[in-house]
């Protein structure tokens, strides 16, 4: 039975949502909430998953349920059914993110269905790549990926701007680092892999590294550590917006998404430096380094992955739908 009928009415949303909840998210907090209603699915964020420390603005949670968002267009595209999303539908309500409303007799998009079978493959690999370079064929495909979002994708290639870029990495982190609230807030979405979300730690582990990590300020070794992943990354790339609005953010998110397939089908994977923009006073440096022209939502970097690694945990479906 197809996930919705001639009149519009779902049958069977969980095929969608399935996929729409493998998007990334900062600390794997997986802060969305999806509702249904008839003919379409409503996105909502769940604001009880926010990290007021690493993320004061919801930025990156909005960022995160961009890419879900992604996700979901991507699995209606490939069950033959369009869809037309509004972002921010009802402005008077804050949590209502986007309405995708799903036509099952309008030709859904072949290139976003080209893309469903990555979704399962996409991981974040935080270790070193190989050291292989990306091909130009791989590139203008990411730059197009994001434009197509509404975003830039930008390749920091100039080697003096990916050790500046990489610097402003070490200090963001021995700023966040160095602040008790973010240390504990980092510390809290350390989890076994039972718990279905955050950061996954071994369960006899995980009190302990909780402790580390809430008592011991390891900016430098940490920062030391990021900032040779930078330098040493086949690719490092900046996601851009013209604005810096919530709208602007669902755009950067989708764009995000897009990019990490497209990437994935390039049998690229990525990882995320983010730390000079959620630090503010870094923000407009690393958007200097960049050429000044927009906002940098994400900085991540490149490369072909040197293992396959699990799928990180998620959570089931029930708690995510209303």
């Amino acid at each position: 039975m197809p996930p919705i009928s001639a009149t519009g009415t779902l049958h069977d949303p969980q095929s969608l949502l399935a996929s729409a909840i493998l998007a990334p998210s900062s600390h794997n907090t997986q802060p969305w909430i999806f509702r249904l209603r008839d003919g379409c699915i409503e996105l909502l964020a769940d604001r009880t998953r926010a990290l007021p420390a690493n993320d004061p603005d919801d930025r990156e949670l909005t960022i995160s349920c961009g890419c879900a968002l992604l996700n979901l267009r991507v699995a209606a595209a490939h069950a033959g059914i369009a869809t037309n999303v509004r972002l921010l539908a009802e402005p008077e309500d804050e949590d209502l993110l986007a309405r995708a409303e799903l036509d099952p007799t309008e030709e859904a998009g072949t290139q976003e269905a080209a893309l469903f079978p990555y979704m399962e493959n996409r991981r974040t690999f935080r270790k070193r790549f190989e050291d292989r370079p990306v091909p130009d064929e791989a590139l203008r495909a990411l730059e197009q990926a994001a434009a197509q979002e509404g975003a830039r994708f930008q390749v920091l290639a100039d080697e003096a701007t990916r050790q500046a870029t990489a610097r402003l990495v070490a200090e963001g982190d021995a700023a966040q680092w160095s602040n008790p609230s973010w240390r504990r807030e980092l510390a809290a979405w350390m989890h076994p892999r039972r718990r279905g979300d955050g950061l996954t730690v071994p369960g006899l582990m995980a009190p302990v590294a909780q402790l580390v990590v809430r008592t011991f300020d390891m900016g430098h070794g940490v920062g030391a550590k990021d900032s040779q992943l930078a330098e040493g990354s086949p690719l490092l790339a900046l996601i851009a917006t013209q604005g810096d609005t919530v709208e602007d953010w669902m755009r950067a998110g989708q764009a995000l998404e897009r990019a990490l397939l497209v990437a994935c089908e390039h049998g690229l994977q990525a990882s995320y430096l983010n730390q000079p923009v959620q630090v503010a006073s870094l923000r407009p440096k690393l958007q200097e380094l960049a050429g000044g022209s927009g906002f940098p939502q994400l900085l991540i970097r490149l490369g072909y992955p040197s293992e396959t690694l699990e799928r990180t945990p998620r959570r089931p479906l029930e708690d995510v739908m209303e």
